[in-house]
C-alpha cells in the first residue's frame, strides 16, 4: 500500500506545497515541514498563504489525513524519502546556503539507513557532491550504500496555470547509479516524463541556464524599451510586428524588471561559480546590472510625467498597481515593483499602493482602497504588476494620468494613458 509509504517535504513554500499536494494525489503519505509556524497554522487551518492555492484546496490537503505539517523533525525517521525545497537566496552577491546546511545538520539524528534525499532548492553546481554529501556523510552513513542522494530541479512557475506540476518534464540525477535509481523510482511514479541526466552538478547547471538564459531575454528587452523610449517608438507595436515572424524570434515583454526568487538569483550563483572556476560569464554579469538599472528608468520616467505636468516631486501623489514580483502572485522577493516604490520615496514623492494578491503590512508603504474618487485624487497611477483581478477599465476610466508598464491598456489611445 502506498499509503504506508512516507516522504518528508521540508519547506511548504511555492515548491514544497504543490509536492505535497501531488505525493497525496498519488496515494502518498507525507510529512510536511516548515520552521515558519504562521505556514503550518495556516495549514492546519485550511487557510491558504500562497496565490497558487484556494482554501478549499488548502483544507482538502489537510482534511484526508494523509498530510502532516510540523514544525519539526522527530517523525522523519519514517520516511522513506526526504526532498529538501527551502531558499537559496543571495548575501551580498554570493550564494547563501544557509537553510539547506541548516537542514542537513538538523535530520542528522533523525537519518536512518535506506533513505533517499533529494534537494530541490536552486544552487550553484557542485553543491549536492560537494556540500550535501559531505553533511550527510558526516552521520557515518555512505552515501550511494547506506543512504542515497539526488538532485532534482524544481521548474515551477507560480501563477501560471497552464502546466500541472505533473506534465512538466522533471530532471532527475543521483550521485551514484543506485542513487539515481531511488530517484527514478519515486519521481517516475509521480511524473509523466523524466529525464535523467549524468550527475548532480549537470542537474544544478541545468536550472542555472534556465534562469540565466530568461534573464539575459528579459534584461535584453528592457533596455531595448530604454532605446525606444529615447527614440519615441512604441515597444509594444514593435514586438507584436517582430513576433509575426514565424521563426527564430521568441518575443518578451518589458517590465519593472526581473524578480522572485528565480530569474535575478540563479544568474548570480553562476556567474559566481564562474569566477570560482577563474573566469566571467560576461553577459550574465551585463544583464544581472542591466535588471538592477530598470527600476530606476521605470522611476526616472514617472518623475518626467509628473514635471511635465508640474507637479512639484515633494506634493506629487502617486498611486501605484501592483507590488509583486509578478503577475497573479503574492510574492514580493526581490520585487522590482518594490524597488521603483522605494526610489520613488527617495525622491519625496508620496506613494500609496494597490495590490490584491498581498496583504501583509509592509513598512512606509501605505495602501489605498479601490474606489473611483480615491483613484481620480492621485497625480499619476503607476502600473507596475498586471494582476488579472484587477478592474482595469474602472482604473482607465478614473485615472487622471496613467503610466502603464505592462501594455495593459494597450487598447485605449487617450493622452491620459503612457505606455513603456
Amino acid at each position: 500500500m502506498k499509503r504506508d509509504r512516507w516522504v518528508a517535504v521540508i519547506g511548504l513554500g511555492f515548491v514544497g506545497l504543490p509536492l505535497v499536494q501531488l505525493l497525496e494525489a498519488k496515494g502518498y503519505s507525507v510529512l510536511g515541514i516548515d520552521i515558519d509556524r504562521r505556514k503550518i497554522s495556516s495549514l492546519q487551518e485550511g487557510r491558504s498563504y500562497l496565490s497558487d492555492f484556494t482554501d478549499e484546496e488548502m483544507k482538502e490537503l489537510i482534511g484526508k489525513g494523509t498530510f502532516i505539517p510540523t514544525e519539526g523533525y522527530e517523525e522523519v525517521g519514517r520516511a522513506e524519502y526526504i526532498i529538501i525545497a527551502v531558499p537559496t537566496p543571495l548575501r551580498e552577491m554570493e550564494p547563501d546556503l544557509t537553510a539547506v546546511k541548516e537542514v542537513l545538520h538538523t535530520l542528522h539524528p533523525y537519518l536512518r539507513s535506506g533513505q533517499t534525499v533529494i534537494l530541490e532548492s536552486s544552487t550553484y553546481p557542485g553543491t549536492t557532491e560537494e556540500m550535501v554529501k559531505r553533511i550527510l556523510e558526516e552521520t557515518g552513513l555512505q552515501v550511494g550504500k547506506e543512504i542515497f542522494l539526488g538532485y532534482s530541479p524544481e521548474r515551477i512557475e507560480p501563477g501560471n496555470d497552464s502546466f500541472s506540476l505533473a506534465k512538466i518534464p522533471k530532471v532527475i540525477s543521483g550521485v551514484t547509479s543506485e542513487c539515481l535509481g531511488k530517484v527514478k523510482e519515486l519521481y517516475g511514479d509521480l511524473f509523466e516524463t523524466i529525464v535523467p541526466v549524468s550527475s548532480p552538478k549537470t542537474a544544478e547547471f541545468v536550472k542555472m541556464l534556465e534562469n540565466g538564459q530568461r534573464l539575459v531575454n528579459i534584461s535584453f528587452i528592457n533596455e531595448i524599451n530604454m532605446l525606444a523610449h529615447r527614440l519615441k517608438v512604441d515597444v509594444w507595436e514593435v514586438i507584436e510586428a517582430a513576433k509575426t515572424k514565424p521563426y527564430g524570434f521568441t518575443p518578451y515583454y518589458p517590465s519593472a524588471g526581473a524578480g522572485g526568487h528565480c530569474i535575478p538569483v540563479d544568474p548570480v550563483y553562476l556567474a559566481w561559480s564562474a569566477r570560482r572556476e577563474g573566469m566571467r560569464l560576461r553577459m550574465i554579469e551585463e544583464a544581472i546590472r542591466v535588471n538592477e538599472l530598470i527600476p530606476h528608468f521605470v522611476m526616472e520616467r514617472a518623475v518626467e510625467l509628473l514635471e511635465r505636468e508640474r507637479i512639484p516631486l515633494e506634493k506629487a501623489k502617486v498611486g501605484v498597481i501592483g507590488i509583486t514580483y509578478k503577475k497573479d502572485v503574492n510574492d514580493i522577493r526581490e520585487s522590482a515593483a518594490l524597488k521603483v516604490v522605494r526610489l520613488l520615496q527617495e525622491r519625496g514623492v508620496e506613494v500609496e499602493v494597490y495590490d490584491p494578491l498581498y496583504s501583509e503590512d509592509l513598512p512606509r508603504l501605505p495602501r489605498f482602497s479601490w474606489e473611483g474618487e480615491k483613484i481620480r485624487s492621485f497625480d499619476l497611477i503607476l502600473i507596475l504588476v498586471d494582476h488579472s483581478r484587477i478592474p482595469w477599465e474602472e482604473l482607465i476610466r478614473c485615472g487622471r494620468l496613467i503610466y502603464d508598464t505592462r501594455n495593459v491598456t494597450r487598447r485605449v489611445h487617450a493622452p491620459h494613458v503612457v505606455r513603456g
